[in-house]
């Protein structure tokens, strides 16, 4: 079959949101680690830069086909906004150079908080100076606030937008603990795979993958909650402008997605960790992390499919090697760019104030070195 632009597009699309997602989570987790002062999630800090850290130039790289293909992809684009109140109300986001601009300044901020967070990291690899520790920590002040407000945009840009007429208030919400979710199931495996491989061995005990099992837990109560709490919001509304968009996913094998999502999503994996040995347990841990990824692929597969008058009817299963192509060509992408760094620098933070914490050893106050004690050994 031949591809048209539009399938190809929102197969695209897809694959994109999918990584960008754990780009986004990936910067959350290492701003909450300065911003909290924590010593367990030292031996995983390096790993979450790197992958927040693929926001640029990677990340930027694969947009470049949504940028080109946008017009295909969004229907507003072709919209005289004379004629649609709903886009003339969106001016000046939702115009040509509008789209553009707003994206560039998305990846801009993201450049540069990444940026900044990974500098100052190598830096305190090299001198252990308290004042990297206390950029780390600025950064991640305004950072916090800032990746906030940008994943709740780009999430409406990039994604809502595809059905410009939509409006959901939890939807930022919503985005923001999909992104938590997926990069904590991401971590976890990661982490997994270089104990195994005795990488980080000397800063990995059992208490940090049961820190990561316990938030991979939360934010599997914390996503299935906003993901109903939209749903009761829009039902019971009862507006056109906001049912539409549930009416449309009731439809031929759509409504199969949304059984599965709404078991898959939540039910299996919240069962499978609930008890506190599971979430040590490599065993149930892992697999529940492969299955979060198809699950999260399947629930933005549920959001951005359907905007698309060729899938209404049902999900494309026709296409599903395009969009399995797609995928597999940015994982591959995006985990030797992951790789490369990875290999380039120390696998944790040698000279992270919170280290000997982070290995197990107490360390008394005069036993400190001054750079320990004035950016953070000091309880």
């Amino acid at each position: 079959a031949v591809v048209s632009p539009e399938e190809f597009g929102y197969s695209w699309l897809l694959s994109f949101m999918f990584f960008l997602t754990i780009a986004i989570g990936a910067l959350f987790l290492v701003m909450v680690h300065h911003l909290t002062d924590a010593g367990w999630s030292v031996a995983t800090r390096r790993i979450c830069e790197h992958l927040g850290s693929l926001m640029f130039p990677w990340l930027v790289i694969l947009f470049l086909p949504i940028a080109i293909f946008a017009k295909h992809i969004y229907s507003w684009m072709s919209i005289d906004p004379a004629t649609d109140t709903a886009v003339a109300a969106k001016w000046p986001v939702f115009t040509m150079p509008g789209f553009y601009i707003t994206s560039a300044i998305f990846f801009g901020l993201w450049w540069l908080l990444s940026s900044r967070l990974s500098y100052w990291s190598l830096k305190q690899d090299e001198t252990g100076e308290p004042l990297c520790t206390y950029r780390m920590r600025f950064h991640s002040g305004w950072g916090i606030v800032a990746n906030s407000l940008l994943l709740t945009f780009a999430a409406a840009l990039w994604m809502k937008a595809l059905q410009y007429q939509w409006f959901s208030a939890v939807y930022g919400v919503y985005f923001f603990s999909i992104c938590a979710w997926v990069t904590l199931a991401t971590v976890y495996a990661i982490t997994a795979l270089l104990q195994r491989q005795r990488i980080l061995d000397t800063v990995l005990h059992d208490n940090q993958f049961f820190y990561l099992g316990l938030l991979f837990f939360a934010f599997t109560v914390f996503s299935a909650y906003n993901e109903f709490a939209q749903y009761f919001v829009v039902w019971n509304a009862n507006t056109p402008e906001e049912t539409f968009w549930y009416l449309i996913r009731e439809h031929g094998s759509w409504w199969c997605v949304s059984m599965i999502l709404i078991f898959g999503h939540f039910f299996v994996p919240f069962f499978l960790l609930l008890s506190v040995k599971a979430k040590t347990s490599f065993k149930i841990v892992l697999p529940v992390c492969a299955w979060a990824w198809l699950m999260h692929f399947l629930d933005l597969g549920f959001n951005i499919l359907p905007a698309s008058k060729l899938n209404q009817g049902g999900y494309p299963f026709q296409w599903l090697w395009l969009q399995l192509g797609c995928f597999a060509f940015m994982a591959g992408f995006l985990g030797w760019a992951f790789l490369k760094k990875f290999n380039s620098h120390a696998p944790f933070p040698i000279k992270d104030p919170r280290l000997h914490e982070a290995m197990g050893i107490n360390v008394e106050p005069d036993e400190m070195t001054g750079a320990e004690a004035s950016a953070g050994g000091e309880e």
